[in-house]
This record gives structure tokens, C-alpha cells and sequence, in this order.
């Protein structure tokens, strides 16, 4: 074995491992051309309720990603901190939580309740890619299946500037309809740092530590793939 490939496999030092999960924000979804022209304005109402109903099929998918890293988990103490994710997106009851959020979002833009549920709209692109997340999480290891949730970490300020460009470049939106996103910004800053601080202390092997930035890049192809079928079926012909 060469001197090049031992240091190849010593573990990341913790600022290193860290700055490598972070630096993965350089291909996060909002810098998609469709998340652009969001951004600016320039999406129709009916791309915009498309991007709606689209996204539900991922919004709907987590809490079951969610058990699927607690089912492969067995440390009680991260079991015990990510299911609070599961009872965030379904909520105690029928009208609360981040799903319902989402769906609250979806009335705001036009769309009716039982459209956005039974996913008439969905395209298939996005059918795959939020498929291939659920098994990704069923099918690797605990840890991947948190880091690939570290996306969150570049969240809350692409989220920032949606709340501020809908409000802008969109005012038939009723501004209530907002309050996924108001209530992202701050959870996902919580969600990211939590999951991050997990990874980092259970990521101790220069193995296991590519294996998270993998899992990282591996979600941001599926949020990128999601938009570029959406792009894609609501392409102005």
C-alpha cells in the first residue's frame, strides 16, 4: 500500500469533515434555472401550482424516510431525537404539522386539498427520485440516512429569499398561505445543526465520513432531479 493511499484513509479532522459536508451547498436545488426564475418572477401561475403539487409527493415522503433511518438505527438516544421529525411533518392531529402546512400552501396558490393528496399531478420524474430517497434511507446505514437530511444545513436562507421573492413577484398569493416556509427557516436551522452534530460524532472513519458526503450528494441529485422533471412537464411549448 503507497504512503499516498494510508493518508487517503485517515479520518478528516472535525473542520475538515465539516467544511466537506458544507461545501456540498454549491449544488443545492436553488440554483436550479427553474428555482431562478422562480426567484425573479418569471414562472406562471400554473408552473407555480405545478412545483406545488409536485413537491407534495416529497413533503408526504418524509415522515416515512424519517422511520426508515429510526428503523435502521439502533442507538435509543438518536431514536429518541429524530422521530420528533415524524411528529413535526404529520403533526398531532389532522391540521397541524408541516404536511399540512404544505397543503394549506397548495389551497393558497389554487389548488384544491384532494388534487395535491392523491397526487393526479405528479410527474413521474419526480415519483422516482423521491422513491429513490425512501429507499436510500431504507437500505443504507442509520448515519447515511442522517446525512443525507443535511441539506437543511442550506435551507433556511434559500427559504429566506422565497418567502421574499413570492411576496415580491407573486401577491396573489395570499400571505398566510406562507407559513411553511416562515416556519422553515427556523426549524430547518435546528433540524440541520442537530443532524450535522450527529454525523459528526458518529462519522468517525475516514469510510464512514465519504459515506456521509456521498449521502449528501446523493440527496442533492434527488432535489435536483425533482426540479428538472418539474422544469421539464411545465415547459412553456
Amino acid at each position: 500500500m503507497t504512503t499516498g493511499s494510508l493518508q487517503n484513509d485517515r479520518p478528516l479532522d472535525e473542520n475538515s469533515f465539516e467544511l466537506a459536508l458544507r461545501g456540498e451547498e454549491r449544488d443545492y436545488w436553488d440554483q436550479h434555472p427553474f428555482h431562478r426564475r422562480m426567484a425573479s418572477g418569471e414562472l406562471s401561475a400554473p408552473q407555480l401550482r405545478s412545483w406545488v403539487a409536485n413537491r407534495w409527493c416529497y413533503q408526504n415522503a418524509l415522515p416515512r424516510k424519517d422511520a426508515a433511518v429510526i428503523a435502521n438505527c439502533p442507538l435509543p438516544e438518536v431514536r429518541r431525537r429524530w422521530v420528533t421529525r415524524i411528529i413535526y411533518h404529520d403533526g398531532t392531529g389532522d391540521g397541524d404539522g408541516g404536511r399540512a402546512m404544505w397543503l394549506a400552501l397548495a389551497e393558497s396558490v389554487g389548488l384544491e386539498r384532494q388534487e395535491v393528496i392523491d397526487e393526479r399531478h405528479v410527474v413521474p420524474g419526480v415519483r422516482h427520485a423521491v422513491d429513490a430517497y425512501v429507499a436510500f434511507a431504507r437500505q443504507r446505514p442509520w448515519y447515511e440516512g442522517v446525512a443525507s437530511s443535511l441539506t437543511e444545513l442550506f435551507a433556511p436562507r434559500a427559504m429566506a429569499a422565497r418567502i421574499t421573492a413570492w411576496r415580491q413577484h407573486y401577491p396573489w398569493i395570499p400571505g398566510d398561505g406562507l407559513g411553511y416556509f416562515d416556519d422553515r427557516v427556523v426549524r430547518a436551522t435546528t433540524e440541520g445543526e442537530d443532524a450535522l452534530r450527529m454525523v459528526m460524532c458518529h462519522c468517525r472513519s475516514r469510510e464512514q465520513q465519504d459515506a456521509a458526503v456521498a449521502a449528501v450528494r446523493f440527496k442533492l441529485s434527488v432535489l435536483w432531479g425533482m426540479v428538472d422533471a418539474i422544469d421539464h412537464a411545465t415547459e412553456v411549448r
